[in-house]
């Protein structure tokens, strides 16, 4: 009697991982069941060996928080516990389960760039608008006459691009690579470096969200290319100007009265954050819609929200739980598509290498440069240029898009996997050496942030 008792509790748990839905294709689907079993088991892994990761590359790395939760990621997919013990891996993130993961990453980044946005410092954007707009302009020149460079050497190599593909899409598909700063890495970063409410982090931010917002909608235009018509570029361009301009000029009046009755009650009330929370979804849908990415409708809308108390109170209420929580689930999603193992040779190392060459120079250089020249003293101008070099897991998404597209090949994509990787973590030290310890020695910033606060600027 025990002995069947034990056989059948045994049996009860080893059926926990299959699937219990009706018959597909002569495989048993997910039931609803069998989604939230693993959903709940994925979040407390993800939570974990973020924060694990994260406080080893903090003790040992001398890395912030951010760049331990991206490594964690990749530590979750395929290159390391998928390399290692593909049946566990296999297990627990199988491919049905992906779409659910998916939705909780799109809303948490977008979601952290939405407090970003609340905290955006624009009265230092306005004083140091010049040298913005120069970073900017730099920032995306210069990567682009990069790859109109080396696109052509690369496009000799079989396997690199897609068959067929022309130089020109080739070349915007590489310029928009280059060209992206990180922008929810970038916003991190400035935070754990001490760098909210100083002008430095405004200029560097909003530089990089318009790097950003440019490399989408070159890439859109890429697409379109590939089957998906022109209407899907002309689309994303002009419905994203279009709502940036109508926030801009009406957002601010339309919002004030949510901090008007926070300021009245001297605390946010349940419905004030109810009505604020699904603005927020709002517009990240219609921009994710619009073909560019649910981060632009987060940080455009919280650019426009009221400061003050409302920022106060609306951080207080959700920045934890959307730091904690809902971004490793972003970072791990990034992490589950990226092969690390792809560079298998010599000469794709070395190629690999003179990518990452080439990005280096083509953003830390140029960005460098362009803010000398609008009047930026040099320790300055090199730590805006050590903050923009770094591309994180928006550039890991961009990738994606572009090997699930068909634009490039596993091992292009596994080269530009290794750029993202090696300019974000070199991002902090970089900007600890030429700008940071210094500024702390002479008290102008304070000392590194054990935890982020999204604060951009």
């Amino acid at each position: 009697m025990a002995t069947d008792l034990v056989s059948q509790f045994l049996a009860a748990a080893a059926d926990v991982f299959n699937a219990h839905g009706p018959a597909v294709q002569a495989e048993a689907s997910f039931s609803p069941t069998d989604f939230s079993i693993r959903f709940f088991l994925q979040l407390a892994i993800i939570i974990a060996t973020c924060r694990i990761v994260g406080w080893l590359g903090q003790k040992l790395l001398a890395q912030p928080q951010v760049v331990g939760e991206m490594i964690a990621g990749v530590v979750l997919g395929p290159s390391l516990l998928g390399l290692f013990f593909p049946d566990l891996q296999a297990a627990i993130f199988p491919k049905e389960t992906k779409s659910v993961l998916y939705a909780g990453a799109q809303f948490g980044v977008g979601l952290y760039m939405f407090l970003v946005g609340a905290t955006l410092r624009l009265d230092h954007f306005q004083t140091k608008a010049r040298s913005a707009v120069g970073v900017s302009i730099a920032g995306i020149a210069t990567p682009f006459l990069m790859a109109f460079l080396i696109t052509p050497f690369l496009l000799d190599i079989p396997g690199l691009f897609a068959e067929g593909i022309s130089r020109f899409n080739a070349t915007l598909f590489m310029g928009a690579c280059i060209a992206l700063t990180a922008f929810p890495m970038l916003a991190r970063i400035i935070n754990e470096r001490g760098l909210a409410n100083t002008s430095l982090g405004t200029l560097s931010l909003t530089a990089g969200a318009f790097d950003d917002a440019m490399s989408w909608c070159v890439l859109a235009i890429v697409l379109a290319t590939f089957g998906a018509g022109a209407g899907v570029a002309l689309l994303a361009i002009f419905s994203g100007l279009a709502y940036a301009a109508f926030l801009f000029f009406f957002g601010k009046r339309l919002l004030a009265p949510l901090g008007r009755a926070v300021e009245r009650s001297g605390e946010m009330s349940n419905t004030v954050l109810g009505i604020t929370l699904c603005l927020f979804c709002l517009s990240a849908f219609l921009m994710d819609a619009a073909g560019l990415h649910a981060v632009f409708g987060g940080f455009l809308l919280g650019a426009c929200m009221p400061r003050g108390k409302f920022v106060e109170e609306l951080r207080r209420k959700v920045e934890p739980f959307a730091v904690v929580v809902l971004l490793p689930m972003f970072f791990t999603y990034s992490g589950l598509n990226t092969r690390m193992d792809m560079v298998n040779s010599v000469e794709l190392l070395a190629i690999a290498l003179g990518i990452l060459v080439v990005s280096i120079l083509a953003k830390f250089g140029a960005c460098w440069a362009a803010a000398r020249l609008s009047g930026e003293d040099n320790r300055t101008a090199l730590g805006i240029g050590a903050l923009m070099n770094s591309r994180g897991l928006m550039e890991l998404i961009i990738i994606n898009i572009g090997l699930q597209q068909g634009v490039i090949g596993p091992a292009l994509f596994s080269m530009m996997v290794l750029m993202a990787i090696v300019t974000t973590m070199m991002a902090g030290p970089l900007f600890e050496a030429v700008y940071g310890k210094k500024a702390r020695e002479s008290g102008e910033l304070g000392a590194i942030q054990g935890e982020a606060a999204p604060s951009a600027a």
